[in-house]
């Protein structure tokens, strides 16, 4: 009950005091990148449940000539890269906190598709609500392996407190400030999970 109206409370003021930077965001986005402006796709929240996380577009629609995405190194343009380095783009996901789908703090939504590829101690990862920042997050981002981030995961999920929870807060806006674990090396993100090797 804590945690949850801790969360109402801060996105709430956060969304209030932010509304004139949310809306420059918004206008930068449209005129830099295009429209939409904010990207949506459905993730797993609690218990696997699916939800629409909102970000700001970080990327350009480009195919291929058979009509597939172009890499993401490829589609994320130089303000795309300002605004996840800075991690601006994250912010319309105080609107999923406010909602109830994420909670600021807890392990990061990925995709649906990884859903069937976790082994059941990486799925004890969704025993809680995704959050907009994390233990793996202050630990290392995606400069993190996979099995690295899933380790940190559920070692959060099996010792959170409130307590953690406002260290990794503090941890966060160092690494933000700090830009620090933004991408995997050699990725201008991070490289797609695809399961466990036997």
């Amino acid at each position: 009950m804590l945690k949850r109206s801790f969360d109402l409370f801060v996105a709430a003021v956060a969304l209030l005091l932010l509304a004139p930077l949310l809306l420059a965001l918004a206008w930068l986005v449209h005129r830099r990148i295009g429209t939409p402006v904010l990207f949506r796709q459905m993730r797993p929240g609690l218990h696997g449940r699916p939800f629409e996380l909102l970000k700001f577009r970080s990327m350009r629609e480009a195919l291929d000539e058979r009509g597939a995405p172009l890499p993401d190194a490829e589609r994320l343009t130089p303000f795309g890269r300002f605004l996840r380095a800075s991690s601006l783009d994250e912010l319309p996901e105080l609107w999923n906190v406010l909602k109830g789908d994420m909670s600021l703090v807890g392990p990061r939504p990925l995709l649906m598709d990884y859903l069937p590829l976790y082994s059941p101690e990486q799925a004890h990862r969704h025993a809680v609500r995704p959050g907009i920042t994390g233990w793996a997050q202050v630990n290392g981002r995606n400069a993190l392996s996979w099995e690295e981030k899933f380790r940190l995961d559920v070692w959060y999920v099996e010792h959170r407190t409130f307590r953690l929870d406002l260290r990794i807060l503090l941890l966060t806006l160092k690494r933000v400030l700090a830009r620090e674990g933004i991408s995997a090396e050699g990725e201008a993100t991070m490289a797609r999970f695809t399961g466990n090797e036997p």
